[in-house]
């Protein structure tokens, strides 16, 4: 991160640096001298992973809003912008597809800051000139001091903070920029609880154009809205409807789809169970036949279980296979004897340093803590606590498995209910680079 002066001053011989605040509102002349108006805006070209290029100027001519092309400004950083003609098109304005407006999009608006994936506010845009064309170089992240506070800054600090431009996603709001901007989009990158916080504190047209982005990846989406609040992943359910929230549930665990659904208007609930796939629409209504509360409603569905008699070798190549498993289910294998009931549960660790050869029911622990679907959920947490699990299986009265409980699954309903609207810890290395 770097701290500029407030006042625009060159860095280099080639190279020019200016500040969109400043910028806006400059008088605009002919080439003559004469008045034709002022900036109103700076329009941008998205270049993917480029710097954005400066392709030319809104200019409000009265009442009308008109295109001046970047070379036909003989000085873009003087204090009246001189055109090197005195011929100026005077139809009005209007965008093309991969074009951003500074001022209206993003001057004021949030962006993305994609290091630590939480939205900031654009309090300023740096613009830079190199060689022969200018880019949209930096952002400044901190908003400038009012009133008695800025009377106490030291007149020879700056309150200007900008950070590289390509530290940062924009949610401009423009159909047209979005999709342009969507093979280069960082968003799919972030982790599922990282896109899930970006949507608990983003506005509605936010959440628009962050969903947009999470749509085109469907396992994706499914995982934010499993991360999501409640309350906020219904509303955003609701919008939608009952094929697409059909199609969202059918992606999730069974255990939070049944959830999901739970929280719909009664009305829909039927309708969205109906269109669910026939596997998942059994789990689903298995699930909501249980209390919340115990540990029937807490459970998911998908376990890995393999015969008691199979080598270790057999039982670790069963875990690599399933991959459509939630990795915190895989972290053990559950042994069931020839009538199918549950005769133990290994860690997969214990697998990988055993004897490839040796026989599951010999590396299992044959006596493993299980629980029926009846059990509280604190005394659920309170066992897992007490013997360290990652995981718990769920049996039957004839020990059949019926399910399995995560650690994840615990902490979620344990935790205060404010949890989700916490901030939480960063690394000691995530602003890595930046100066404070």
């Amino acid at each position: 991160m770097t701290t500029t002066p407030a006042a625009a001053a060159p860095e280099a011989s080639n190279e020019r640096v200016l500040h969109l605040s400043e910028l806006v509102g400059r008088p605009i002349t002919d080439s003559k001298g004469e008045s034709i108006g002022r900036l109103a805006d700076v329009i941008v070209r998205l270049r993917g992973a480029e710097h954005p290029l400066v392709i030319g100027l809104v200019a409000g001519v009265g009442s009308r809003e008109v295109f001046v092309p970047l070379e036909q400004v003989s000085g873009f950083d003087g204090q009246v912008l001189k055109l090197t003609s005195a011929r100026l098109d005077l139809r009005r304005f209007e965008r093309r597809e991969g074009e951003v407006l500074l001022r209206s999009d993003m001057l004021g608006h949030r962006l993305i800051d994609v290091p630590s994936a939480h939205l900031i506010k654009a309090a300023d845009l740096e613009l830079r000139r190199t060689d022969s064309e200018w880019v949209l170089a930096g952002v400044d992240t901190r908003r400038r001091p009012r009133g008695l506070a800025r009377l106490l800054v030291p007149t020879q600090v700056s309150w200007r903070q900008f950070e590289d431009w390509a530290n940062f996603e924009p949610l401009i709001g423009h159909a047209g920029s979005a999709v342009h901007r969507r093979p280069f989009g960082r968003i799919r990158r972030f982790k599922a609880a990282q896109i899930a916080d970006l949507l608990e504190e983003a506005s509605k047209a936010e959440e628009t154009e962050i969903l947009g982005e999470v749509h085109a990846d469907p396992e994706l989406e499914a995982d934010v809205f499993e991360e999501l609040d409640e309350d906020l992943a219904t509303r955003l359910l609701g919008a939608r409807t009952d094929a697409e929230i059909a199609e969202v549930l059918s992606r999730m665990r069974a255990d939070d789809a049944a959830d999901a659904i739970s929280e719909l208007p009664q009305r829909r609930r039927q309708t969205v169970i109906d269109l669910l796939p026939v596997g998942q629409r059994t789990k689903v209504l298995t699930l909501m036949g249980f209390n919340p509360t115990s540990a029937g409603g807490l459970m998911g569905m998908d376990f890995l279980a393999v015969p008691a008699d199979v080598q270790v070798v057999a039982a670790i190549a069963a875990v690599s296979g399933s991959q459509s498993l939630q990795p915190e289910a895989l972290t053990s294998v559950h042994a069931l004897d020839e009538h199918g009931r549950l005769h133990g549960v290994a860690k997969l660790v214990t697998l990988l340093q055993a004897d490839p050869a040796a026989r599951l029911s010999d590396v299992c622990d044959d006596d493993p803590v299980r629980i029926g679907a009846d059990t509280d959920v604190v005394d659920v947490a309170v066992l897992m606590s007490d013997y360290n699990l990652i995981t718990i299986p769920v049996v039957d009265d004839n020990r059949t498995m019926i399910g399995l409980i995560t650690v994840d699954d615990v902490l979620e309903v344990t935790l205060p209910d404010d949890w989700r609207r916490r901030e939480a810890a960063e690394p000691p290395d995530s602003r890595r680079g930046k100066k404070p």
